[in-house]
């Protein structure tokens, strides 16, 4: 990789202030991009704020279903590289207002490629994050996601995510023929992970202390989990990757995860015991028994193959190291 590629490049990040957009940031600007960040609502309460990074890269607040906005994003910043992190993510907030997801994750998504189609001149590359929810319900025999299943979607924010795919693949084809990658990888959680409906922040507050955890199922569903700080690197071999070879990259698919598949239940044990507090995580368990989840597929995960081969990306942290990295981050939040 040319350890020069982004000295000076204009990168749009939209969802800059989630927490992994907001660690792309920092890791963009370390290696002299020049960062371009949307943002609907002002928040000090963020992972960019926290760690001072708003200082560093250019604000843009608004909507990203305005398309003038869009538009004179693209037009009046000569950006190079887009990376399309923003979406409504809760599958709660998908089941109780399916509109806002369709709205957010669909509508926003072809604004934003309309954008890019008709003012991104300048765009060498460009990253659409998916989920692997988008692959919808198959059997634990079919386990890991490849990137040749068809989406079965059935839930709101799946649906809205397989979608989302579906369109941006029809701008990175031959009729449009724009760079661009789109990535589903699996659950990822690290420092700034300020969801904190979401198991391994609501976890570790509650394991800390802070907060007391509700359990919203048994603890059975099978999931992959994956250190941001190891999204963040395939994201720049992607983005790079992409501008060096738009015709072998554009279009593509790629999964990503640690293709080692852990219960939900055994990630609370592993945060609770790590900090030193079993007892607590012995009566959430009790809690559990009797908790079924819904609106949840029951097994999900992913292998690395693909982008193992194209990229040589594996994993770098395990989920311990992980686990114990995203600790120590959240005593320092919490207890700001």
């Amino acid at each position: 990789m040319n350890q020069n590629f982004w000295q000076g490049k204009n990168v749009f990040i939209t969802g800059i202030n989630g927490f992994i957009g907001g660690n792309l940031a920092k890791k963009l600007l370390i290696k002299g991009a020049n960062i371009f960040g949307l943002i609907r609502n002002h928040s000090s309460q963020t992972f960019l704020y926290f760690e001072g990074l708003e200082k560093e890269i250019v604000i843009i607040k608004g909507e990203l279903t305005d398309k003038d906005l869009m538009s004179r994003v693209m037009s009046e910043n000569n950006i190079n590289v887009v990376y399309h992190l923003a979406a409504q993510v809760e599958v709660g907030i998908g089941l109780k207002n399916p509109y806002l997801t369709f709205e957010t994750n669909i509508r926003g998504t072809y604004t934003l490629l309309e954008a890019m189609r008709i003012h991104g001149d300048l765009i060498e590359s460009a990253v659409f994050a998916s989920t692997d929810k988008a692959y919808g319900t198959y059997g634990a025999d079919q386990m890991p996601y490849r990137e040749d299943y068809p989406l079965l979607p059935k839930y709101p924010y799946d649906t809205s995510k397989a979608c989302a795919d579906m369109i941006t693949q029809v701008y990175a084809n031959e009729i449009f023929k724009m760079p661009i990658a789109i990535t589903r990888f699996s659950n990822i959680y690290g420092p700034g992970q300020l969801n904190f409906s979401a198991l391994v922040p609501d976890s570790i507050r509650s394991a800390l202390g802070f907060s007391r955890f509700i359990p919203r199922g048994d603890g059975s569903m099978i999931r992959d989990f994956l250190y941001v700080d190891d999204v963040v690197d395939l994201y720049l071999k992607i983005g790079e990757s992409l501008s060096d070879n738009p015709k072998i990259i554009s279009g593509e698919v790629f999964n990503a995860g640690t293709n080692e598949p852990i219960s939900v239940r055994n990630v609370l044990e592993s945060v609770y015991k790590l900090i030193g507090n079993e007892n607590d995580f012995e009566k959430i368990l009790h809690l559990m028994n009797e908790k079924k989840a819904i609106g949840e597929i029951q097994c999900q995960y992913m292998n690395y193959d693909k982008v193992h081969e194209y990229f040589g990306w594996s994993p770098s942290n395990s989920l311990p190291d992980g686990l114990s990295k995203s600790i120590e981050w959240y005593k320092k939040w919490l207890n700001k």
